[in-house]
């Protein structure tokens, strides 16, 4: 029942209602979704932050070893880790008082999801962010 985690008015909403994404699992290699899709919405107008602690810096930003060491608000946590990984990434989401969750297309972790929507954060799970959003613009 994945796809009660992808439900298209929920979707629409984080879309509209978000600035700032914090991406953890954001790769340097461009190759990879971890990279690709996260310079995507940076390219249309998303502020992106980078939450990996084999990195540095990212597309133009300092990166962070992990959520509680981002020094600014987040509305969105973007999910590219393994789901079995997935549980803390969302505790330190609702720490950090963030408004949603997005886990990426593949992953799926239906105990954390449902930590978030206890906590009161919006939840999309098994969707890439880059074709929700390519889709969305088309419907307007």
């Amino acid at each position: 029942m994945e796809n009660s985690y992808r439900d298209e008015q929920v979707i629409q909403n984080i879309l509209k209602a978000t600035h700032t994404i914090a991406v953890v699992g954001l790769s340097s290699e461009k190759s990879k979704p971890g990279y690709y899709v996260p310079a995507y919405l940076q390219r249309q107008g998303y502020r992106i932050i980078p939450v990996n602690p084999h990195i540095d810096r990212a597309l133009g930003e300092k990166a962070y070893p992990d959520l509680a060491s981002v020094p600014e608000p987040v509305d969105l946590v973007l999910l590219f880790r393994r789901s079995r990984a997935i549980p803390p990434f969302v505790e330190q989401a609702v720490q950090i008082g963030a408004k949603a969750v997005w886990m990426q297309s593949g992953i799926i972790n239906r105990p954390a999801a449902q930590m978030a929507e206890r906590a009161g954060l919006k939840v999309v799970m098994n969707a890439c962010m880059f074709v929700e959003h390519r889709h969305s613009r088309r419907q307007r």
